[in-house]
């Protein structure tokens, strides 16, 4: 936790961007799986922990910007639970060290808001993402289920945005913490990968690094030897030669702030030829990228010079041609890279997606675009210092996509689908790294991981 003047700081700011009315900050409760009792590992939500920090379930902030005032609602354990947990830390207690000094049962939570309701306020609360905000909500402010999501405070959700888009210098160093751990088991995973191996086994041993430093996965590990598939989280296959495995995982700290880091590592000792030729593309795109990174300089236009520098990089194997701006404007690049670019990161992977990428990753004047491939990125707006972000250009041949657009004939202008054919099982490559937006520039957080072939290669002999 960090210290109360943080969170009470934080508070402030919010009243005042929001301006008027009652601000209705839920927290999680705790998940099942199978029978009540039986819990997932509870996760807070990451706007409550942002502004109230408090890491327990069934907890209720209302912040009322007219007066001036915030109180927290929720229960202490009784007797019988604490049979089950042992003792907890009283939520008064708890409240006081986030600068909170209203404490009230979740009992009276409907009857504070009922009274606002007949004052005329206005209630501000986030789009719901899980089906229990939805229901709290419907029966805390009579509103139909069906126009819950639509009613939620758009001046709330741009505050929100505009608050933790920029992080602060204890942001930044719990995030280091993350992607430090997230480097270790990238370490772990190339250092373990081993023919026969399957791929959950690898990735257990990743859990377990994870939960080793005191955290947790940030997001389900993506592990797998099909690289083309863009989420494609581990399963049974296993580690054969010839194969590459991409490992796209997070570690997140106690305090819910994350690394996400992608390698891409041959199960052999060393890459192919094809396949060192495919990779240094794609790490040439992830170099020109980086360098660009600076306040001021729309993301989007990062991910266009990403895109060039693949398209070219492409030419040289022989599976493109045509005018390389030419190429990327019309989407031909998308048949090999079909997500975008990168994203914000913080307390969540993909920071405050929640929201909507509208809000957090576009403006007013820059909506995303509907053409394939593009409509991925989630990041387009100009970058700000105190920006985290990931930068994760990749190369994917799926046969799928490419039988389709090839029956198509897609774009063939660009695209050499008679050389392509011999690329359908290839499987994919990405590169991800994570930078804070400085004043200058940009500086890679967490130590430098390995990423050259050569070092690649070191780490696998």
């Amino acid at each position: 936790m960090f210290a109360t003047e943080v969170y009470a700081e934080r508070r402030n700011r919010l009243r005042a961007q929001v301006g008027k009315g009652l601000i209705l900050l839920p927290g999680n409760v705790d998940s099942s799986m199978g029978y009540k009792a039986n819990v997932y590992p509870f996760r807070q939500d990451s706007t409550f922990l942002y502004f109230l920090g408090l890491d327990r379930p069934g907890l209720v902030g209302i912040l009322d910007v007219d007066k001036g005032e915030e109180t927290l609602f929720g229960d202490d354990i009784d007797i019988e639970d604490l049979v089950w947990t042992g003792p907890v830390e009283a939520l008064a207690s708890q409240a006081s060290r986030v600068g909170i000094k209203r404490v009230k049962p979740l009992r009276d939570l409907r009857a504070a808001l009922d009274d606002a309701r007949r004052l005329g306020q206005p209630i501000h609360f986030l789009p719901p993402y899980r089906p229990e905000h939805t229901l709290q909500l419907h029966h805390w402010l009579d509103i139909p289920l069906e126009t819950v999501d639509a009613t939620a405070s758009l001046p709330l959700i741009r505050a929100v945005v505009a608050l933790r888009s920029i992080k602060s210098p204890e942001e930044v160093l719990e995030i280091e913490k993350g992607v430090n751990t997230t480097n270790a088991m990238q370490l772990a995973a190339i250092q373990h990968a081993r023919e026969g191996m399957t791929e959950a086994r690898l990735a257990g041993i990743l859990q377990g690094i994870a939960i080793g430093d005191g955290g947790n996965l940030a997001f389900p590990t993506i592990l797998t030897v099909d690289g083309q598939i863009l989420h494609n989280h581990y399963g049974q296959h296993l580690l054969k030669k010839g194969k590459m495995v991409l490992c796209d995982c997070g570690a997140e700290t106690a305090m819910h702030y994350g690394g996400d880091l992608t390698r891409t590592f041959p199960v052999d000792k060393q890459f192919t030829t094809r396949q060192r030729e495919v990779y240094q593309i794609v790490l040439d795109a992830h170099l020109a990228a980086v360098a660009a990174l600076k306040p001021g300089v729309p993301y989007r236009d990062i991910y266009f010079l990403a895109c060039a520098t693949l398209v070219r990089g492409l030419q040289s194997l022989g599976l493109m041609q045509g005018d390389v701006a030419e190429a990327v404007r019309e989407g031909a690049h998308a048949l090999f890279f079909q997500c975008g670019l990168g994203h914000m990161l913080g307390l969540d992977t993909h920071d405050m997606e929640n929201l909507g990428e509208a809000y957090v990753g576009y403006t007013d004047t820059l909506t995303k675009s509907t053409q394939f491939g593009l409509k991925s990125l989630r990041l387009g707006r100009a970058l700000d210092e105190g920006f985290v972000v990931t930068v994760e250009p990749g190369l994917y041949f799926i046969p799928e996509l490419i039988d389709t657009w090839a029956a198509d004939r897609k774009l063939e202008r660009f695209i050499r689908y008679d050389k392509v054919e011999a690329f359908k099982d290839f499987g994919g490559i990405r590169i991800e790294e994570d930078f804070l937006i400085t004043s200058s520039g940009s500086r890679l957080l967490g130590d430098a991981l390995p990423k050259t072939i050569a070092e690649i290669e070191a780490l696998r002999s």
